[in-house]
């Protein structure tokens, strides 16, 4: 029996709907985000932004008494886990403030493409020809969004390339990482994890001193710290209430919003490049993500992002 047909289509709705909701809230939040970053340097926005989301995830562990602190915290894969975090954080967030958020969100789309290649090479796990093939594909896809060699390429773009490698690096990590961490635990060191990719910028990059945040970054601060743990929150949802094979394609419903968002809330443009790109990763990461084409990925999305 299917994955799909195990689950109840009433159930597979619901997980839809949970997931469509963590995508349209972590698009939000990258755009919070990136508002912000517009008012405090950003090394400043990864600190707070971090403190913020860690307070919260603090409080969720204490309601469900949960011990924050464990010997399992010092297992390797957590280091790794930590290490492939910080960068994460540190160059997307970067991506989202000097770059386009159209285009830093669809190049972010080629990390469940990412992590298949990853669990191949590093896991061992057997990989169809059909799913090579989607990988090359979705592959070209991100070189189309990026266009190198071209006149209107920007070095810049290469910041949301790092940060999507490191999230995919991470949720590599994250299966290695100790049953006996919980959900609540996992967010509270990812966002650990920014308040220290901030302090790194901060001591060996950011030139920039940092400043009380007037009203429009407290506001925008704080509303992009609310929607990441609920989308942190609505994602864990998902994956637990339908399907994985059925619900997990629609995490790329976070690239519509992203690049809506890109188009009204910052005035981007979008070129034919970039909306061929952004169709080729999504296609490719949708036949990957197929229960029939000999591989099924374990869900990564123990993860803040």
């Amino acid at each position: 029996m299917s994955d799909s047909a195990a689950k109840p289509n009433n159930a597979n709705l619901a997980g839809i709907l949970w997931m469509v909701a963590a995508m349209a809230a972590f698009a939000v939040e990258d755009a919070l985000v990136k508002a912000t970053a517009a008012h405090l340097p950003v090394a400043e926005v990864l600190i707070l932004f971090g403190v913020g989301g860690a307070c919260l995830f603090t409080i969720a562990a204490v309601v469900r008494q949960e011990s924050i602190f464990s010997g399992d915290i010092l297992s390797r894969p957590m280091w790794v886990r930590a290490c492939f975090e910080v960068t994460a954080r540190l160059f997307f967030v970067l991506a989202l403030a000097l770059t386009p958020l159209s285009a830093t969100t669809a190049i972010l789309q080629a990390t469940p493409i990412v992590v298949v290649l990853g669990a191949a090479f590093l896991f061992g796990e057997k990989v169809g020809w059909q799913r090579w093939a989607a990988i090359l594909v979705g592959l070209v896809g991100v070189l189309v969004v990026l266009r190198p060699g071209a006149e209107s390429f920007s070095g810049l773009s290469v910041l949301a390339l790092i940060g999507m490698l490191g999230f995919a690096g991470r949720d590599l990590a994250s299966r290695g990482a100790p049953r006996s961490i919980t959900t609540a635990v996992l967010g509270f060191y990812g966002f650990a994890a920014i308040i220290l990719a901030g302090i790194l910028y901060a001591l060996f990059w950011e030139r920039r001193a940092f400043i009380i945040p007037d009203g429009a970054a407290t506001a925008f601060l704080s509303g992009a710290i609310v929607c990441g743990v609920l989308a942190y929150g609505a994602l864990m949802k998902a994956m637990r209430t339908g399907a994985v094979s059925v619900v997990t394609p629609f995490r790329y419903s976070r690239l519509l919003f992203g690049v809506t968002l890109g188009v009204l809330g910052f005035g981007e443009q979008l070129d034919l490049p970039m909306i061929i790109g952004s169709l080729i990763i999504v296609v490719a990461g949708v036949a990957i993500l197929k229960p029939s084409a000999g591989f099924t990925p374990r869900s990564p999305d123990r993860a803040p992002k």
